[in-house]
C-alpha cells in the first residue's frame, strides 16, 4: 500500500487553492491535469505546492479536514513555510 498524503494545488496566480488526500499522488495529479476533477479543471488549479505524508489514511483524512477548516491566511502561511516560492513540486514526487 502506498503512503497517504495530503496535498495542496494552486492555480498559476495562486488565487485558487485545492486541498485533497490520496494514496497515489502521481495518479491523482494526472487526474487533475486531465480535467477529471471538476473544481480544479474549472479554476485551472494544477500546480502541486504542498505535500504532507502520513502513516495512516485516517490520519491523512483528519489533517485534510483540519486544513479545509483553516482560513486562507493560515493555509498560505503553511505553504510559505515549506515552499515560499510556490514552485510546482510535481517533478519532485516519487512516482
Amino acid at each position: 500500500m502506498r503512503q497517504p498524503v495530503v496535498y495542496v494545488l494552486a492555480s498559476a496566480t495562486g488565487r485558487a487553492l485545492y486541498i485533497g488526500v490520496t494514496t497515489d499522488l502521481s495518479r491523482r495529479l494526472e487526474e487533475h491535469r486531465l480535467g477529471r476533477v471538476i473544481h480544479t479543471a474549472k479554476y485551472k488549479i494544477d500546480r502541486l505546492i504542498y505535500v504532507e505524508h502520513f502513516e495512516t489514511a485516517p490520519d491523512a483524512i483528519a489533517r485534510e479536514k483540519q486544513l479545509k477548516g483553516w482560513t486562507r491566511t493560515k493555509k498560505v502561511a503553511l505553504i510559505n513555510r515549506s515552499n515560499p516560492d510556490w514552485r510546482d513540486l510535481a517533478g519532485e514526487i516519487d512516482g
